[in-house]
């Protein structure tokens, strides 16, 4: 990416970018160690500890592949990085209900909520070339 074009990108959708990066990261880390727990445990449901980890390294490349289109400025991004945001919200609603987790949850609640308000602002949906229903195209 040239230098020209980073000066344009807007310091929201930079932090989205970052957001939806941190999320992506810990969920691929969290499956990956869902992963080596199941293949070193003795919980007798090996195929199923595996299945559940590959889907969370899965579903961590969502917000990855999000993250990657914010900081290029890519439109088809936003939608992504918003639903990982909203999927985020009851899980840390249940984390939040659970002793032992609580910190997690906190940090889960914080990064989606401030993901949200950073994908529906105004200078992050223009940057990205998002019009809002019944605005004029440019």
């Amino acid at each position: 990416m040239s230098s020209t074009e980073q000066t344009h990108r807007p310091p929201r959708v930079t932090a989205a970018a970052a957001v939806a990066g941190a999320e992506g990261v810990g969920l691929v880390g969290g499956g990956v160690f869902l992963l080596a727990h199941a293949l070193t445990s003795d919980s007798g449901d090996l195929p199923g500890g595996i299945v559940g980890a590959l889907t969370v390294v899965a579903l961590g490349l969502i917000p990855l592949v999000a993250a990657r289109g914010l900081w290029l400025l890519r439109s088809w991004s936003r939608g992504p990085a918003v639903i990982t945001q909203l999927l985020a919200l009851p899980v840390a609603w249940q984390m939040l209900q659970t002793p032992g987790v609580i910190p997690a949850g906190i940090v889960v609640a914080a990064l989606a909520v401030t993901g949200l308000v950073l994908l529906v602002s105004r200078s992050t949906t223009a940057s990205l070339g998002i019009r809002r229903p019944g605005q004029d195209a440019a």
